[in-house]
């Protein structure tokens, strides 16, 4: 398993509930160009359409040698199992929280994404998260030396 992105924003931004690893429905160019590495998940979300995950947002920068060129944001269906679909279409029906994309990564010769159940974070949890990391980073760092 080899990572292309993440979205490191994610953590912060987000306190995540549950996650998902889907497929995602792309054109051969498309895989190119996220084999390269040329893909930016930052602003990407999905959604819950029709009985499908709908990921859209995702830049993906077009594949300079392919013969067909394609917008870099369309939106592309996430392939999961219909029990997914429905576990994500009633979490995301719950006040506040969202789908967002975590990581892409290559598994064999497949496309993942890392898919999160997640609800945005206010001001004073990004401080208190921040705090949190700082303590427990102090604490191993003093327990970790050698006296």
């Amino acid at each position: 398993m080899r990572y292309v992105a993440r979205n490191r924003k994610a953590r912060y931004e987000y306190e995540i509930k549950d996650t998902f690893e889907a497929g995602i429905a792309l054109m051969g160019s498309e895989v190119k160009s996220i084999r390269g590495g040329k893909v930016n998940l930052s602003d990407a979300y999905a959604v819950v359409e029709h009985g499908e995950v709908i990921l859209k947002n995702l830049h993906i920068t077009p594949y300079k040698m392919a013969s067909e060129q394609l917008d870099p944001i369309r939106p592309r269906r996430l392939l999961l199992h219909r029990r997914e679909i429905r576990k994500l279409f009633v979490a995301t029906e719950q006040k506040g929280l969202t789908l967002i994309p975590l990581a892409i990564y290559i598994k064999g010769r497949l496309v993942k994404i890392e898919l999160a159940v997640a609800f945005g974070r206010k001001k004073y949890d990004k401080r208190q998260a921040i705090a949190k990391a700082e303590a427990d980073r102090r604490i191993k760092r003093a327990t970790s030396r050698d006296y």
